[in-house]
C-alpha cells in the first residue's frame, strides 16, 4: 500500500518470492546483512523497526493466489535492479489477501484502494474472491469477507 501511494507509512513489507531457490538465495543475503528471523516470515536488523516478511511461492501469509504473481497482469513494476525484481500485486489480489486476514485494518487498507483507483471492478473482485476462497479450508468463515466489505463501499458511497 506505501508503495502504491495508498498509504504513508508501514511497519513491515510483504515480499512473496515465487521462486523457492530464489527465496533460498534472498534469506541467505539477508543473514548475511545481519537480519534475522523475527518471525515464522519476518525478518530485521535489531537495531531497526522495520520488518520485512517473506513468503515463498504464491502464498501471502496464509492466502494463496489463484496464479503467480509474475503471471502477465499480476503485478506491475516497482524497480528492477541487476539481480532484483519489485513488483507489485494487482489490486484484486492485494484487496484479497487481505479480506483473507479480516482485521478492521485490512478492511480500512481494502478502502483506501478503491478510493485511489476507481476502476476497480467490484463485480470482477467478488469473482476472484469467491473462487480464492472455495480453495480454502476457512471457507465458511472468511467467505462472508467480500459482502462486509461491499456493504462498506456502499456506506461510503464508493459503489
Amino acid at each position: 500500500m506505501t508503495l502504491l501511494g495508498v498509504k504513508e507509512s508501514t511497519k513491515d513489507i510483504d515480499f512473496m518470492v515465487p521462486n523457492p531457490p530464489e527465496h533460498e538465495h534472498l534469506i541467505k543475503v539477508l543473514q548475511q546483512l545481519g537480519y534475522e528471523q523475527e518471525t515464522a516470515s519476518g525478518w530485521k536488523r535489531k537495531e531497526e523497526i522495520f520488518r520485512f516478511d517473506l513468503f515463498v511461492g504464491k502464498k501471502i501469509h496464509t492466502t494463496e493466489l489463484l496464479e503467480s504473481p509474475l503471471k502477465e497482469g499480476n503485478h506491475t513494476l516497482l524497480t528492477q535492479y541487476s539481480r532484483l525484481y519489485i513488483g507489485i500485486l494487482n489490486e484484486y489480489d492485494l484487496i484479497a489477501s487481505k479480506l483473507f486476514r479480516g482485521t478492521g485494518v485490512d478492511f480500512e487498507d481494502c478502502l483506501m484502494l478503491v478510493r485511489s483507483n476507481r476502476s476497480i471492478d467490484i463485480g470482477r473482485l467478488k469473482r476472484h474472491y469467491d473462487e480464492m476462497v472455495s480453495y480454502d479450508i476457512s471457507a465458511q468463515r472468511i467467505g462472508p469477507h467480500i459482502d462486509r466489505f461491499i456493504e462498506l463501499l456502499r456506506e461510503e458511497e464508493l459503489l
